[in-house]
């Protein structure tokens, strides 16, 4: 039995060395073309309390955003069951159209932002059975109204589906294939799945996905949720961290998933704005920028120009907005002007 636990253990070390070695030790190759674009919510830009419009208009014209990402949101779109209102999303959308954007739709239940599962109040009691026949009916009824838009280049169906994390009734990967099934039939264009950068591997998402995108943040205010899940009366706490992960962490990762899958792997979501012990608006800027400064959001940029991956959509476009109208802190929105010229 020593000997045998002795094998375990000598095993066990060669494993975790060549884990440590293989994604924290090396040289990555940047990619020779590298594309920025944005993420924009209508429903953050408004909890700002901006005019959302106003500021989707200032990412257009005066960042001169190109390719965006766009979230589609239930509650918003069938606040009353079968009542569709596609106002807001259309506008957007012929807004990109006028200016010749790419735009890579999140569809379905869970889209980004907090409280990532937008549930409008008349579906939140229905059985999950229901639930999925709503939702199913929702992304066609999208799919079938923008698929001939030129704009639209990607469908990305729901936002980390594999990943737990937000107010989400359930998880279910049979629907998700369902979901993709769907969307398949409908149109012809690639589909996206996401899942995260530093919680994953990302072969989930590769088996089910045409493309991965995957999420990359550097400096996050950490709650242990393993805990809670076990324990729910255990009482709550948090810490700030900084991820340690090197960029030929996600270099190998990204390589792998090439290797394996043939499939490309893109970032859906780089760091951009503070993520705080509490949503961005009721923090104060000393806060915030214990994640996110100009000295941080520079530093992101250059950390992901070296993993490799070649587009990228910034997370935070509407804080920038509100530091500059609201703070009087145009920096962060002037040094991101630079990577859209």
């Amino acid at each position: 039995m020593r000997k045998i636990f002795k094998i375990l253990i000598l095993v066990f070390l060669i494993i975790f060395l060549f884990f440590i070695f293989f994604f924290f030790v090396g040289k990555t190759i940047p990619a020779e073309k590298i594309i920025f674009g944005i993420n924009f919510s209508q429903k953050q830009a408004f909890y700002f309390g901006l005019d959302w419009k106003e500021v989707y208009l200032a990412l257009l014209d005066n960042l001169k955003v190109k390719n965006i990402k766009l979230a589609t949101y239930w509650d918003l779109i069938e606040n009353k069951k079968d009542e569709f209102n596609f106002e807001d999303l259309d506008w957007q959308i012929e807004e990109a159209e006028k200016k010749n954007l790419k735009i890579l739709l999140v569809l379905g239940m869970k889209s980004p932002r907090w409280p990532e599962c937008h549930l409008p109040d008349w579906a939140k009691n229905l059985k999950k059975e229901e639930q999925q026949k709503e939702i199913l009916e929702l992304i066609e009824a999208i799919v079938l109204r923008y698929k001939d838009s030129p704009a639209i280049e990607t469908w990305q169906i729901e936002n980390e589906p594999f990943f737990p994390f937000g107010q989400c009734p359930w998880v279910d990967k049979n629907f998700l294939k369902k979901e993709i099934k769907l969307v398949k039939s409908l149109d012809k264009r690639s589909v996206l799945i996401s899942d995260s950068g530093e919680g994953s591997f990302w072969i989930q998402a590769a088996k089910y996905g045409d493309l991965i995108g995957t999420t990359m943040y550097k400096r996050v205010y950490f709650y242990p949720n393993p805990i809670y899940r076990f324990f729910p009366k255990f009482p709550r706490f948090g810490f700030y961290i900084h991820y340690p992960f090197p960029p030929v962490f996600y270099y190998r990762k990204m390589k792998l998933i090439e290797i394996l899958f043939q499939k490309k792997v893109i970032c859906i979501e780089l760091q951009a704005e503070p993520w705080g012990p509490k949503l961005i608006w009721d923090l104060p800027l000393k806060e915030q920028e214990k994640t996110m400064n100009l000295e941080k959001f520079k530093y992101n940029i250059e950390f992901a120009k070296k993993t490799g991956i070649s587009k990228f959509y910034l997370w935070g476009g509407e804080w920038w907005y509100w530091l500059k109208e609201k703070q009087n802190r145009p920096e962060i929105w002037e040094e991101a002007k630079k990577l859209f010229k």
